[in-house]
């Protein structure tokens, strides 16, 4: 059942309450900004995707009521939108959802609803498709066989749009045939577990068990249980994952037995601006939630409580974050935003060595269609996680909502990416490295650093291992154009080895993963060293080259610098 939970009708947001559930599926309209704020706050709409499309909507009625005679009252509907946002503040779909319908404001609360709209039909798209990846990742962790699996709170067409995330990964296996049974935490304290997953996998006709929050160690470790499956709230810049109170002892006991730990959620979940979960308020319900249920009392009078609505898990117990781009964390290697981390760590200690003085040179780790790149300006001795930016791969477009600028020369990244399966990019100014690309640059033409004979070619990926031809690029005050020339290049020349220099400018390598790209540039940096304490005698030899030169001007001479043993 793919149909909306969410609609806009006549004017006002309708969906099902989910505090009736599972015995009442009973219509909720929404037509005023404090329905929507005590829906979201009180659980009648709930889920990080769906308190965000009911957000979006929420700021669309508050436009329509401060509209007069077409004039959109600009101040109050912000001041509507920070109330909404601030509903609930540990799901971070929600604040990006109001940003972005408010961004409509100026043309108008028709173009406001068409935002919202939008939204509703992206969520299922998105959810679709992160669910597939989900499925596709579980069948190749635990192949061949039927599946055990276990999922914690509801992540189903309730808490989204339509589909879900985690849940819709067990629709995605379950339409495959390849689900013996999912076992569900009843997710105390509020049971969106019992309430809303078990009425949801019902309505699929998927096979579950129900068990209490406090039996999933044991189930895994009695063997009932293959994989865990689970959405999430905000997935930090380093990969922490916030969601639903017990997931990080799901975690837990997930590691300890050898269990894979999935996260599956859409991209706007993940917030490159938070850099780990310390940073994340977690909000605290109250006291009754826990003291009785049901309007029954179950503590003595005036017990006090802890009652977190979320917790943290950290990134090292995730095996894999999916969202619709795929697989964008996992296994710990540096993928997606929890690359940011690492990245800050590498750009520190290269730093240190003198090859990213101030705020000289950029690194990049590739997550699906997106890349995490440092920023535009920043000291690399003080980088942290917080400082990168997240770009699209195809056009080097920064995804909106961020704090910071991509570095000037994200467009090398890019061109990498795009004509090469490499996980990371390295671009850096160690001295020798740099020296000899720009004595063998020129200023209009594409040459060669041809350097033979040395072992270490070994570590650069070349062909030859006792050859390396290493193109050098025109360092043009436009950036882009540098990019250019160098996707031209990779796509004209599918044997380059991942390394290149730009005169005056510095070397760019890459590899599988962040290790591999610092490991060649290091690898190159100690090769032109060594060339240079040999002082071996060099020879020039004459070629042209006029894939950079402007249509309509002469093909400039270029030069290919031959450095080896004599």
């Amino acid at each position: 059942m793919d149909d909306s939970s969410l609609t806009w009708v006549d004017g006002a947001l309708t969906t099902i309450d989910q505090r009736g559930l599972p015995h009442e599926a009973r219509e909720l309209r929404l037509s005023t900004v404090d329905e929507v704020i005590e829906a979201i706050r009180t659980l009648a709409v709930r889920g990080a995707p769906a308190i965000g499309i009911a957000g979006a909507f929420g700021v669309v009625i508050a436009a329509r009521a401060h509209t007069v005679d077409g004039a959109i009252d600009t101040a109050r509907v912000e001041a509507e939108a920070e109330r909404i946002a601030a509903a609930r503040p540990t799901a971070v779909n929600l604040a990006w959802a109001v940003r972005r319908v408010l961004t409509k404001v100026g043309a108008g609360a028709q173009a406001m609803l068409d935002e919202a709209l939008a939204m509703v039909a992206e969520d299922s798209r998105v959810n679709r498709a992160a669910a597939t990846h989900a499925a596709d990742l579980v069948q190749r962790l635990r192949p061949g066989r039927p599946l055990r699996l276990l999922t914690h709170c509801n992540t189903g067409r309730l808490a989204t749009s339509a589909f879900g995330t985690a849940i819709g990964a067990l629709r995605v296996l379950a339409e495959r045939g390849a689900v013996t049974e999912v076992l569900i935490d009843e997710t105390r304290p509020l049971l969106q577990g019992a309430r809303l997953t078990a009425w949801e996998l019902a309505e699929a006709g998927i096979p579950h068990r129900l068990t209490i929050d406090s039996a999933a160690a044991w189930a895994m470790a009695t063997g009932q249980v293959d994989c865990v499956l689970v959405g999430a709230d905000r997935i930090t810049a380093n990969g922490d994952v916030a969601n639903k109170i017990g997931t990080y002892g799901l975690a837990l006991a997930a590691r300890h037995h050898g269990i894979p730990f999935i996260v599956v959620a859409p991209e706007s979940t993940r917030d490159p601006n938070t850099a780990t979960g310390g940073q994340i308020v977690v909000e605290q319900r109250a006291a009754d939630e826990v003291t009785g249920f049901g309007g029954v009392s179950t503590a003595p009078s005036g017990t006090e409580v802890f009652n977190p609505a979320f917790d943290v898990t950290p990134a090292e117990l995730v095996t894999a974050v999916v969202t619709e781009c795929g697989v964008v964390y996992s296994n710990g290697e540096s993928r997606g935003d929890n690359a940011s981390r690492d990245i800050a760590a590498i750009a520190r200690e290269l730093y240190g060595q003198g090859w990213m003085a101030g705020t000289a040179g950029n690194i990049s780790v590739r997550a699906g269609e997106r890349a995490i790149v440092t920023g535009s300006g920043l000291s690399k001795g003080e980088l942290t996680a917080a400082d990168m930016v997240t770009v699209r791969v195809a056009d080097s477009a920064p995804l909106p909502d961020q704090t910071r600028k991509p570095s000037a020369e994200t467009t090398i990244h890019t061109a990498v990416y795009r004509t090469r399966p490499a996980g990371a990019v390295v671009h850096v100014h160690p001295p020798y490295a740099t020296t000899l690309a720009t004595l063998t640059g020129a200023a209009d033409a594409v040459t060669t650093l041809r350097i033979t004979d040395f072992e270490l070619i070994k570590g650069l990926g070349s062909p030859d291992p006792a050859a390396i031809d290493i193109p050098i690029f025109p360092n043009w005050p436009d950036v882009p154009r540098i990019g250019a020339d160098i996707e031209r290049y990779l796509r004209e020349n599918p044997d380059a080895p991942p390394v290149l220099g730009i005169a005056g400018h510095g070397i760019t390598t890459w590899g599988e993963n962040l290790s591999q790209a610092r490991d060649r540039a290091e690898c190159l940096e100690a090769l032109c060293e060594l060339v240079a304490r040999t002082g071996r005698r060099t020879a020039f030899a004459a070629s042209t080259d006029d894939s950079t030169v402007a249509p309509g001007t002469a093909a400039p001479r270029a030069t290919a610098l031959e450095i080896g043993l004599r």
